[in-house]
């Protein structure tokens, strides 16, 4: 571990170096290069050079120590050499997490995907409140949310809600959240205070460029129609909605939002994109993680991640087993520590898994 801590620290020392070259610097492909390289690092790096300074600092104080007549400044010496040899240990701890192999979608911009599951009527008035949770969240760490396709019942439900999610680590701050969310309460339009279950699933999908999702035109078929919805000047008047259908995984992206039949294009192959890249990217991450599972789950829509029980005020994480009873606060967007806690149990899942 500490071989690979030298190494970086050298790395990183050389390219500080390298960034203020002028050949480098004249040369602005090599430098954007060597500049995200550094940015990757510079943590890593930092922390470690921290590590080495508490490292020296105990060093001379036992030194020191063992040279010292004074019985008081022994002590004092002794004393200073035991903290440092305390810090250290924390140091480290953290030095292995930043070693950790790093999701390569983590700051990427995402598509969020909200759907009513079971639970008719009541499953959709949960999937719009789910909806208005993510964009409070999203509000709050100053995540641009852009709404792509919509699908809102007569009472004020949500059928699907899919939205580009864009900012520093959107993929990271959502990308535990995928899964079944389960509500327990009683409805609104239940006359006899019966407490019902249902459900509605999200997914987060990390955005794909398009040099990483290579979409054929032979594999697809668009169609364009009429848009449907409550009606308006442009419902069944304009052929502006886009249907399109990837025949090689059997995605099939619908957008009718916009007027413009380009833009609702531009924003269905956004989606495409994404799901695709989804696609291929889920069938290697279970090949390669088969016999592990992490405490966070797979991820998976089909699992059941976490439960909303509204008579006892409580939102539970299935997952990490960790209930909160703030289930008010949190379903309007306060869910920065869920979040945290999840990121916490992967990194801990990550450690044991590498035999730390």
């Amino acid at each position: 571990m500490l071989k690979k801590l030298d190494d970086i620290l050298k790395r990183e020392e050389f390219l500080s170096q390298q960034l203020q070259s002028p050949d480098v610097i004249a040369d602005m492909s090599i430098w954007q290069k060597y500049s995200k390289e550094h940015s990757d690092l510079s943590e890593t790096a930092e922390k470690y050079r921290e590590y080495l300074e508490c490292e020296r600092q105990m060093q001379d104080a036992f030194a020191l120590a063992e040279e010292e007549s004074d019985v008081e400044m022994r002590k004092m010496l002794l004393d200073e050499g035991y903290l440092c040899k305390e810090k250290l240990a924390g140091l480290l701890g953290e030095l292995k997490i930043l070693l950790l192999p790093k999701d390569k979608n983590d700051e990427k911009n995402c598509i969020l995907e909200i759907r009513a599951g079971t639970g008719g009527e009541e499953a959709a008035l949960f999937a719009a409140e789910l909806c208005r949770m993510y964009l409070n969240f999203c509000a709050s760490r100053r995540l641009k949310v852009e709404e792509i396709e919509v699908s809102p019942t007569e009472l004020g439900g949500m059928k699907e809600a899919i939205y580009s999610v864009s900012g520093a680590g959107a993929y990271k701050l959502l990308k535990y959240e995928s899964g079944v969310h389960r509500v327990q309460r009683v409805p609104a339009t239940e006359t006899q205070g019966r407490i019902h279950t249902s459900a509605a699933t999200v997914a987060v999908l990390p955005e794909a460029e398009e040099v990483e999702v290579e979409i054929s035109d032979k594999d697809i078929r668009i169609d364009i129609f009429h848009s449907g919805g409550a009606g308006g000047q442009n419902v069944n008047k304009v052929a502006s909605a886009v249907r399109i259908t990837h025949f090689p995984t059997g995605i099939v992206v619908t957008c009718q939002d916009e007027r413009s039949q380009l833009k609702n294009k531009e924003r269905a192959f956004k989606v495409l994109r994404s799901r695709i890249y989804d696609f291929y990217n889920g069938q290697s991450a279970k090949a390669r993680e088969e016999n592990r599972r992490s405490m966070v789950g797979s991820g998976d829509r089909s699992e059941r991640i976490r439960t909303y029980n509204f008579p006892q005020s409580r939102v539970t994480d299935h997952r990490i087993g960790l209930s909160q009873y703030n289930l008010d606060a949190f379903i309007m967007g306060d869910i920065g520590s869920m979040v945290e806690a999840l990121s916490i149990a992967d990194r801990e899942a990550l450690l044991a898994s590498q035999g730390e």
